[in-house]
Parts: C-alpha cells; sequence; structure tokens
C-alpha cells in the first residue's frame, strides 16, 4: 500500500462545520434537570468562537447558521456533559436538553503515578500541539488534566482529557480550549488520531498585537486544509494557488515474484551448499541478495503531473453539500508559500520532482468511499480522509476557527 511508503500521520478532528449561504437557521433550546429549568448552563459549538449560557428560564439560542454540521456541548458543574451532533439543512432545530446529576468528581478520579510521564506528555504535545513556528509559541496551561496508557503488544499510547485542555496561543492570539474525548499514537505506523471539541477565544491585546495576530491567523488560514476545501468548493484552487495531481500506486519493477523469491532463498538455506551460499554477501544469486527483494516493496509511487480538472473531481450531493470520489490518492501542491526552514527533517517532507519548487506539498488519501464538505471548507466527516505531508505536520497550533474570514483580497 502508499500509506506504507510514507510517514503517516491520521488526524481526526471532531470539530464542527458550517457552510456559507443565504439561507440561516438556528439552534434553540431549553435546558432542565429533574427539577426544572437550569440557569448558567454553558453551551459551545466546537471548532468556533461561539458560546451562550442558559437564561433564568433555562433557554438557549445560536442565532444566524448557516446549513451545515455542528457539535454541541453543554456543561455545567456538578452535571455530566451533553454532547449533541446536529446536521442543519432546510430548518431550524429545537433541543429540550435534560441533564443527568454527575455521581463522580474529577478529584474522586484516580490517576497512577508513571514514571514514564513526562516523555508521554512530551511526545503529546508534539504531536498534538505541534512543531511549526506557531506551535512553539503555544503553552499547555495545565497539562495534569492529560491521562496517558500504554499497551505494550500493540505499541499503542492512548489517552483523553480529564477537563478541557487550555493552549495559550500566543502566535495567532487565541486561547483553545480542547476538550479530547480520545488519542491514539501508533509508534509502528506512526499514525496519530485524535477526536474532541475545541473552542477558540481571542487574547486581549494593543493594536499592534492584533495586527500581528491578524497576519498570522491569515497565513495560517491560506494553508490549510480549510482553505483548501472552500477553495475546491468555489472551484477556485489554481486561483488560491493550489495545483491538484494525482498519486498513483503501481507494481514495484525492481522486485522479483514471490515465487522467485522464495525459490531461491530456499535453494540458498538448504543443505551444506546452502550454507557455504549464506556467506557470500555480493552478487545477484546470494542469500542476502533474495532477502533484500523480499523486503522490497511490491509497490511503487508514481506520480501523474497532469492537473486534475475539478470538474472531475467534485460533484454536487445537495444545496450545501459537494463531495469527491477519486482512485489512488491526490498530490496537492500549494505554490504561494514554500517549506519553512527545518521542515525537512520533520519526517513529513513529500518526495517531489527534481525541478520542483520547495513548495508545500499534501497528500490525501480516501478512507471511505466518498468525501462530503461544505462551502467553508468543513468536511462533513473527518474519518474520511487521511493526510500526509504538510497537513500533517500542522496541528492545533495552526488552527484557526471554523467562523474565521479572510479578508477580502483587493484587485491592484
Amino acid at each position: 500500500m502508499i500509506k506504507q511508503l510514507f510517514l503517516t500521520l491520521l488526524i481526526f478532528v471532531s470539530t464542527s462545520i458550517v457552510a456559507s449561504a443565504q439561507n440561516t437557521y438556528h439552534i434553540n433550546g431549553t435546558i432542565k434537570d429533574k427539577t426544572g429549568a437550569l440557569p448558567g448552563a454553558v453551551v459551545y459549538v466546537a471548532g468556533y468562537k461561539m458560546t451562550t449560557v442558559s437564561n433564568n428560564d433555562g433557554k438557549f439560542s445560536l442565532p444566524n447558521l448557516a446549513p451545515g454540521n455542528y457539535d454541541i456541548l453543554i456543561q455545567m458543574i456538578g452535571y455530566v456533559s451533553y454532547k449533541k451532533n446536529i446536521i442543519l439543512s432546510d430548518k431550524s432545530v429545537d433541543l429540550d436538553v435534560l441533564l443527568q446529576e454527575s455521581t463522580t468528581t474529577l478529584n474522586e478520579i484516580v490517576v497512577k503515578p508513571d514514571p514514564k510521564r513526562a516523555g508521554y506528555l512530551q511526545l503529546f504535545k508534539e504531536l498534538f500541539i505541534g512543531l511549526s513556528a506557531n506551535s512553539q509559541s503555544c503553552t499547555l496551561l495545565n497539562p495534569q488534566e492529560s491521562i496517558f496508557n500504554y499497551d505494550r503488544e500493540t505499541s499503542v499510547l492512548s489517552g483523553k482529557s480529564l477537563e478541557f485542555l487550555v493552549i495559550e496561543n500566543k502566535a495567532l492570539g487565541y486561547r483553545v480550549k480542547y476538550l479530547v474525548d480520545n488519542f491514539e499514537y501508533n509508534y509502528k505506523s506512526r499514525i496519530f488520531y485524535y477526536e474532541g471539541q475545541p473552542f477558540f477565544e481571542e487574547l486581549k491585546g494593543s493594536n499592534s498585537k492584533q495586527k500581528k495576530w491578524a497576519k498570522a491567523r491569515e497565513v495560517a488560514y491560506n494553508r490549510s486544509t480549510q482553505h483548501f476545501f472552500k477553495s475546491l468548493y468555489e472551484n477556485r484552487v489554481k486561483e488560491e494557488g493550489f495545483v491538484i495531481n494525482k498519486l498513483v500506486e503501481i507494481p514495484n519493477p525492481n522486485r522479483k515474484p514471490d515465487s522467485v523469491i522464495n525459490a531461491n532463498v530456499k535453494r540458498l538455506t538448504a543443505g551444506n551448499n546452502g550454507l557455504i551460499r549464506t556467506l557470500t554477501f555480493n552478487g545477484s544469486d546470494s542469500l542476502s541478495y533474495w532477502l533484500r527483494q523480499r523486503s522490497e516493496s511490491k509497490v511503487m509511487n508514481t506520480l501523474i503531473r497532469a492537473d486534475v480538472l475539478v470538474d472531475t473531481l467534485v460533484k454536487v450531493f445537495n444545496k450545501d453539500i459537494k463531495m469527491m470520489n477519486y482512485q489512488d490518492a491526490l498530490y496537492i501542491i500549494y505554490k504561494n508559500e514554500m517549506e519553512p526552514g527545518g521542515f525537512a527533517f520533520s519526517g513529513h517532507r513529500q518526495t517531489r520532482p527534481m525541478d520542483m519548487p520547495e513548495y508545500q506539498i499534501s497528500v490525501i488519501y480516501k478512507l471511505q468511499p466518498k468525501a462530503y464538505f461544505y462551502a467553508n471548507g468543513g468536511i462533513f466527516d473527518p474519518r474520511s480522509l487521511l493526510y500526509q505531508g504538510y497537513w500533517a505536520y500542522e496541528k492545533v497550533g495552526d488552527m484557526v476557527p471554523m467562523d474565521y474570514t479572510p479578508p477580502v483580497k483587493t484587485k491592484k
């Protein structure tokens, strides 16, 4: 498989997504417990700067929402968190929420001491927050809220957060509160998976800081998956600096068939003659040669440099959603920005033709038959795609909210 030839990083972020459209809707609700209305419950919309609080009657409202897929989280001290995924399509939604009293408190959760915790925490921060320049400006304010578990048999490090992880991003001017439901890192496949609900708050700062943050946010957005899929939805990938090629998997012509390899390994390890030939390391008829042949990948990647046309890649699913269906992998080149210094040593750099400049390159593998996306670049189901290359390198430290709007470009 192609994925075995690259350092892979799989990021599943359970964020809400919303499309830009003329029609807007609302999510209204009433929050109660078994005794009646609950004022003061906090209502979050994952992936956004959008929050509200229930009033004295337990009611809340999230108005002016475009068609899309929203993850709602409701929290109140002393109660079990309430989570609900809501799809807005052609009408508004009203919720009746009954919160259950919590039978445990965080203080009752016992975290066993682990001498390897510091190492796990450092790895988690590198995988979750990232190693980019923006990520280096992030501080995890409450690392004690994260718990880890390592399975020796599977070589998988897993965990979650007991409460919101609070990340202060001084590069982009955000305080990100991220409730991590689950994460896993497989040391063998080098695949990192996580899911949860992020919420954004803007940091306060001087006018000069606000201008600096505004520029940094624009740069972060302009090279993101959100930017790409928004451009794809609008059929503006070229105008926005993207080129789409295909990465095709073909049989490796340098590898002999399994039947030939196995026959020669058996011949060279049989009897006394095999013992002598085993010590012969050079040439094309030594045991070492045939063992190397066995370890060679059965397939290799070929880059098809003809541009993939958006009209052939993207189809309309309904008035709010588009979808793409393709074979092999998409090789995405972002030509408006070069790879940053040090990226070549990150393990995420993708192979490229000798004549191609140091553009930022990402690869998209499709994990489900079809991938659906909205007008603002949000993916309907993040589990449908796997990213490698630059998009696997960028993590929470480079995220902007889903309701971020880039400045309008003026024609010169």
